[in-house]
């Protein structure tokens, strides 16, 4: 892994780790631990467009949930049809080129790009490049606005 691969994966714990120093005691589920995940002890599943690695997926203090996983996806395909959900998603392409549609308008996002997918917005992703693409993603929902439950997304 890069510095910038570590530098999105330590946005996360960061986001979980603030979390649970923000906490006020509120009666919710246990929330997610710190800790450091480390790239060659993340599960790969094999997946039709390419690969995917989780990395968590759980409560904090202050959100409903926090999700992280990295999807590796093969020249010319996408790794699952557009779609929309209440949280929100933000993407930092590690690898290669991908091809983002938000509302109908693509854009190209090669490596080292951010994409944010605003809560109900139409979106989807594809590999527009000729070598495989990766990409960091990071859901949350904030309280009351849970979207689909843990274990749930791709």
């Amino acid at each position: 892994m890069t510095r910038r691969d570590l530098a999105f994966l330590s946005l996360g714990l960061a986001a979980g780790i603030v979390a649970t120093v923000c906490a006020q005691g509120a009666a919710a589920p246990k929330p997610l631990a710190s800790g450091v995940f480390a790239w060659d002890q993340l599960p790969v599943e094999k997946t039709a467009s390419g690969e995917r690695r989780a990395v968590f997926d759980g409560a904090t203090a202050t959100v409903d949930r926090l999700e992280t996983h990295v999807t590796t996806v093969n020249p010319g395909s996408a790794s699952h049809a557009a779609h929309r959900h209440p949280d929100e998603e933000l993407v930092y392409v590690r690898e290669g080129v991908i091809e983002a549609t938000i509302d109908g308008r693509t854009q190209r996002a090669p490596a080292g790009s951010v994409i944010f997918f605003a809560s109900n917005d139409l979106h989807g992703m594809r590999n527009a490049g000729d070598v495989p693409a990766s990409y960091f993603v990071l859901r949350w929902t904030s309280p009351g606005h849970e979207g689909p439950k843990p274990g749930g997304s791709k």
